[in-house]
């Protein structure tokens, strides 16, 4: 009975460590922008932590609109791209308990706090109309990150293709 507790709590424990380090993407857009004028684009900024990761992040994209049937041109397009990307450690606090004790056994039975760091990667991508300035379009992710840069690759795509997923977005009809 105590193992099955025991590996009931560090069940519960994994699955809600793995929840936390999900992957998490969100976008907006501004609900008057007529995406279906938008057929070009062009970079005008990628700014991260890591410069090995800006050609990366292009190439990301660049993918995604590109099988939207967007153009990539080096001046004069329809719409602007700037990408920041960061990193930063995050904490995550781990308890375990030996035993449930209380009222039934006595006690309440060794707990065990321990404090996990890990890195996370958030990546914004904005999209800004060329002839107005203003934004359009942002995709945001943040993700736990592995110390394979090969892992780190794949879930950069995952991640951008999820942002592109329903892009261009469609205003609701009224």
């Amino acid at each position: 009975m105590k193992a099955f507790r025991y590996l009931l709590t560090v069940a519960a424990t994994l699955f809600l460590l793995g929840s936390a380090l999900a992957d998490d993407v969100h976008t907006d857009f501004d609900k008057k922008a007529d995406f279906s004028q938008y057929h070009t684009y062009q970079w005008i900024k990628v700014k991260t932590t890591n410069q090995l990761w800006e050609q990366r992040i292009m190439d990301s994209v660049d993918k995604e609109l590109q099988t939207k049937g967007w153009q990539r041109v080096d001046s004069g397009a329809d719409v602007a791209i700037s990408a920041v990307g960061a990193t930063h450690n995050q904490q995550e606090y781990q308890t375990f308990y030996n035993g449930l004790g209380g009222w039934r056994w006595g006690g309440f039975g060794d707990t065990t706090t321990t404090v996990q760091n890990y890195p996370v990667g958030t990546l914004v991508l904005d999209l800004y109309d060329t002839k107005t300035h203003r934004l359009i379009w942002r995709g945001v992710s943040s993700a736990s990150l592995s110390n394979n840069p090969s892992k780190n690759e794949k879930k950069l795509e995952s991640d951008v293709h999820k942002m592109f997923d329903k892009f261009p977005p469609k205003e609701a009809k009224s």
